[in-house]
């Protein structure tokens, strides 16, 4: 997306403050993320050759702003049901903005409140007295030079939030705001001079900024998971706490079991995801390519693979960053610490983007459906395990393989339960609409199992791959760091893998068993292997993650920053403490 006819140095400043130097000086957020991340690609992907000609060098060289304006204050996730209209003029070949209520007002948009001078704004499309659906906009919010909002343009921030409070999220009310004809992204679809509407030759051309935001969005949620194991893993090697022998020493808390539990099959997750990540994107550059010649074959499936990647990746992420910071007890919940802040980033991208259980369940029906169609399951890669048979007979074996098999003879199983309840209530009488949402729990955890099984096989195929380019050392800390995630993963599955293959309770003592001997064996390079993901103090942010192991020396410089330490009386005390202590109440 970045590099074509580009200078490599501006490539270069984009990469680096939207990877880790930028989260280094932007802390709590990036309100130019939207500007790289949404506003240029939808100028490349849905922007004529006119129009990226006129809009892209600007917005490149940041000589405007933009940010990205499609959810609203009571809209999200569903975008057709978007309130914001776009009206077509013919007399003047103007489009008319309006948000006709409160509701319709664009909300959450990164960077609106206060630094964006442009968005693209997603509004329904009238034209000769038809509506058309949702379409991308051009549309100036503040003037160029002085900053100020437009005539129309009603624009602020909407207040702080959990995390990312650097990132100025805003609100936008358009009332009856007039841009030319030519401020709508006509690459797929147009509309004429006399107000023809020309359609675009599908409707999922459109899906591509929003594939590309997912598949970013996935490495980012890499990142932050391994900055969370980078800090518990170093303050779990620093802390010493307890005895696992009566008289003996506090020992290092890295050696307690459950305190291993803990972290290393998070640390390995940040390998899967990776490499999952790395397999989307890569899959992404060659769908891209083929949309330029018209092929539209792979989109689908590529459209639900980036959503349950999504969705999988954060989910699990939120909750390993969350089960890190409880790792490291009381000092976890400093701020000081940097996991609140990293919590608050790594949650939010489970919303934003598609909110992760709509994404489950638009992966879900390309599984039914893929399901009842079952003759071209073969033709999508991230399918092919659908043609296995039902119940077939995997005998157990201690081995990485084998979990892969099981976990597709479990979706398999489940795909086929699934689809069978919803027919039985279509039978019944509901209508098939009634029948998927009364069955949308079971398809929300199909889609689920479905993606952390392609994440496991993905995993496994790459290591593989790896065999003959790494060292025989670390060739063994990679095969250990990949059968404690597939390990873990089944085991997460328990229920429904005793449920749904042959596999029996003795199988299942003999993985927990292998879990912990995995634990064991990563132990000795635990450290070595969270400091191999390279991430300097500066990034980590934490006092308890530095290289250097100073926790308590850096807890305590810490806290002498507080403004409550300036002097040694606060005058609270004498304004309102000491009154209330005379006061006899």
């Amino acid at each position: 997306y970045f590099t074509t006819g580009k200078d490599s140095l501006e490539v270069y400043s984009f990469r680096e403050l939207g990877g880790q130097l930028g989260s280094a000086l932007l802390t709590e957020g990036n309100p130019l993320l939207m500007h790289y991340l949404m506003f240029i690609p939808t100028l490349i992907g849905q922007g004529t050759a006119e129009q990226q000609t006129i809009w892209l060098q600007k917005a490149w060289t940041c000589n405007i702003i933009g940010t990205y304006a499609q959810t609203e204050l009571g809209h999200g996730t569903f975008i057709r049901g978007l309130e914001t209209t776009a009206t077509y003029d013919p007399k003047t070949e103007e489009f008319i903005l309006n948000c006709p209520t409160l509701t319709a007002y664009k909300w959450w948009p990164g960077g609106l409140g206060h630094s964006a001078n442009y968005a693209i704004v997603f509004a329904q499309l009238y034209t000769q007295d038809k509506c058309h659906g949702i379409h991308a906009f051009i549309v100036q919010l503040r003037d160029e030079e002085t900053h100020d909002p437009l005539p129309g343009i009603k624009v602020g921030e909407i207040g702080r939030k959990l995390g990312m409070n650097g990132a100025n999220n805003g609100y936008l009310g358009i009332e009856n705001v007039r841009i030319p004809r030519t401020n709508m992204l006509m690459k797929n679809s147009e509309v004429l001079p006399n107000g023809t509407y020309v359609k675009s030759p599908s409707s999922k051309l459109t899906y591509g900024t929003m594939i590309f935001a997912r598949v970013v969005l996935v490495e980012y949620a890499v990142i932050l998971l391994k900055r969370a194991a980078v800090i518990a893993t170093r303050y779990s090697a620093v802390r010493h706490q307890s005895q696992i022998y009566l008289n003996g020493p506090e020992v290092q808390i890295l050696d307690f079991v459950t305190q291993q539990y803990k972290l290393f099959p998070y640390i390995s997750m940040c390998f899967a995801f990776q490499f999952a990540g790395s397999w989307l994107w890569n899959t992404y550059n060659t769908v891209n390519e083929e949309l330029k010649f018209g092929q539209l074959d792979n989109l689908s499936e590529l459209h639900a693979v980036s959503c349950v990647l999504k969705a999988v990746s954060s989910a699990d992420a939120a909750e390993g960053v969350e089960t890190l910071r409880l790792a490291c007890g009381g000092h976890g919940y400093m701020t000081s610490s940097n996991l609140p802040n990293i919590y608050g980033l790594v949650t939010a991208v489970c919303t934003y983007e598609g909110e992760n259980t709509v994404l489950l369940l638009q992966t879900a029906r390309f599984l039914i459906k893929a399901w009842q169609n079952k003759t071209n399951m073969g033709k999508s890669p991230t399918l092919k395990y659908l043609e296995m048979p039902l119940e077939e007979n995997i005998p157990f074996e201690r081995s990485v393989n084998w979990i892969i098999s099981t976990l597709q003879q479990t979706v398999v199983s489940k795909i086929n339960l699934v689809n069978h309840h919803i027919n039985e209530r279509v039978k019944n009488g509901e209508t098939y609409e009634d029948a998927w949402n009364n069955t949308s729990i079971e398809l929300a955890a199909v889609a689920v199992l479905h993606g952390r099984t392609f994440i496991v096989e993905t995993y496994s195929n790459t290591v593989s791959d790896f065999q003959k380019k790494v060292s025989p050392e670390l060739r063994t800390v990679l095969q250990q760091l990949l059968e404690l995630y597939a390990v873990y993963t089944i085991l997460r599955s328990t229920g429904d893998v005793l449920r749904f293959t042959g596999t029996s309770r003795k199988d299942i003592e003999v993985i927990q068993l292998w879990l912990e001997e995995l634990l064991a064996s990563i132990r000795p390079n635990a450290v070595g292997i969270v400091d191999g993901f390279d991430m300097r103090d500066e990034i980590l942010s934490s006092t308890l993650g530095a290289y250097d192991g100073n926790v308590y020396q850096r807890l305590f410089a810490e806290a002498q920053k507080s403004p409550l330490n300036a002097e040694p009386v606060n005058k609270s005390f004498h304004m309102y403490l000491k009154p209330f202590m005379r006061s006899n109440l």
